[in-house]
């Protein structure tokens, strides 16, 4: 099975990066921010929705997400033991004051954010 390869230059490109990561499952320990090299990372378990119907509707796969020329990193809600578990509602994008720059926030389940 070939592999999907996205990369996100703007927010419409981000919003498909989106829904192939929606419903994925993030363990906190596979999340990692890199202050000197700026770059936010996590992997996730996704549903494998561009071949739904054809393998079935429950295939996972396991995916990196990875952010460049990142600040910071905040959370709220999201518990921060490395077994911790979360899903994956939405990721948004935020413009801010000056282009290219903005925030990126992953939305959780249970009302956690990154």
């Amino acid at each position: 099975m070939s592999q999907l390869r996205l990369i996100a230059e703007d927010a419409a490109d981000l919003a498909i990066i989106a829904a192939a990561a929606q419903d994925a499952l993030v363990r906190m320990g596979d999340v990692s921010f890199d202050p000197k090299a700026r770059r936010f990372t996590a992997m996730i378990s996704r549903f494998r929705w561009e071949t739904a119907g054809e393998t079935g509707p429950f295939e996972r796969a396991s995916a990196a997400l990875a952010f460049e020329s990142v600040l910071g990193v905040k959370s709220r809600r999201v518990r921060r033991d490395a077994e911790a578990l979360a899903s994956v509602l939405s990721i948004a994008f935020s413009p801010g004051e000056t282009p290219p720059g903005g925030a990126v926030s992953l939305m959780l389940a249970g009302g956690g954010e990154i």
